[in-house]
């Protein structure tokens, strides 16, 4: 199969470099010219976490990328930018290619789904799907593999994509609720946020209740939206949890933290545009979100964090618990 990964970040580094260990795929990894990693890629083929092998090809050309032998566009780019990188893309020939969403947000502005935002410059012939689950390119670079998921609206898609990525380190699954897999990936982060400020104000013993009503609480958005409950329960959300609220490892998870704490994080943390997006679905749903409200008016409002967090933990059990 012949792959491009546009975006050259950490974690489109690591897909690079885990698809090049798979048998009969051909790989180039994609950045903009100005970007720094590409730049010490092209000298150095490496970052601060990994090398690529001389078998990976390095382009800065979007057109020697999308060449029409190329079946498979991987996208790994923020959230918020991926409307402006489709409208970049939609000037090339896209039909009868497959794009595949590793990044996991939502809009921050309409609320769409990413794979809402990219079907509406793809032409009928092409197929979209998205890669989400627990994972960090730390571990899986030591070798330390993890289970992830593929959903995509077309089977065949979804079965060819699984069957080509599947390896020692990442088993994947089959998704079965794209809604599901979008929504519940891109909130994780938000109830990463959440966490990383209940280690900042030292309430870290409240992470338990956190991901207990967290979870329940994407579960009621996800069916309002038409998917199903027991996506939020899954790799796509619970499932990731692990990586998401306790690793030291995750970006959401220290922004948090660092927010509360008045320090600056100069890292991507997608949650931080993902809970404008949620509450902006909450409304349209009619689905009341207290931890995605609480997390949005520490950082959009200037809410004092112990106070809210103190306030969202004194809800009534019984009523949460049930609802």
């Amino acid at each position: 199969m012949k792959i491009t990964v546009i975006g050259c970040g950490r974690w489109g580094s690591l897909i690079t470099w885990y698809l090049s260990s798979r048998k009969g795929h051909d790989l180039t990894l994609y950045g903009r010219p100005s970007s720094p990693h590409m730049k010490r890629f092209l000298a150095e083929r490496r970052n601060d976490l990994l090398v690529l092998p001389e078998g990976v090809r390095l382009s800065t050309d979007l057109a020697d990328c999308l060449t029409p032998d190329c079946e498979t566009v991987v996208i790994s780019v923020g959230a918020q930018g991926l409307r402006a990188l489709m409208e970049e893309l939609s000037a090339y020939d896209l039909a009868r290619k497959t794009f595949v969403l590793c990044m996991k947000g939502i809009e921050a502005t309409t609320g769409k789904r990413l794979t809402e935002v990219v079907a509406e410059y793809l032409p009928h012939s092409a197929s979209v799907a998205v890669w989400v689950g627990p994972g960090h390119v730390q571990e899986f670079y030591a070798g330390i593999p993890n289970c992830m998921v593929i959903d995509s609206e077309d089977e065949d898609t979804k079965k060819r994509l699984v069957e080509a990525f599947s390896g020692d380190i990442i088993r994947f699954y089959y998704g079965t609720d794209l809604i599901g897999s979008e929504i519940g990936a891109a909130a994780k982060n938000v109830v990463g946020i959440a966490a990383g400020m209940l280690d900042g104000v030292g309430l870290t013993t409240l992470k338990g209740a956190l991901m207990s009503r967290g979870t329940r609480e994407i579960a009621r958005l996800i069916s309002a939206m038409g998917g199903s409950e027991l996506s939020a329960y899954g790799l796509c959300h619970l499932g990731d949890y692990e990586a998401t609220v306790f690793s030291r490892f995750s970006h959401n998870r220290a922004f948090g933290e660092a927010f509360v704490k008045g320090e600056p994080y100069a890292e991507l943390a997608e949650g931080y545009a993902t809970v404008r997006a949620l509450t902006l679905l909450g409304k349209t749903y009619a689905v009341e979100l207290p931890i995605c409200t609480a997390v949005y008016r520490i950082l959009y409002e200037g809410a004092d964090p112990q106070r809210e967090l103190d306030t969202l933990f004194g809800r009534e059990l019984k009523t949460e618990f049930y609802v």
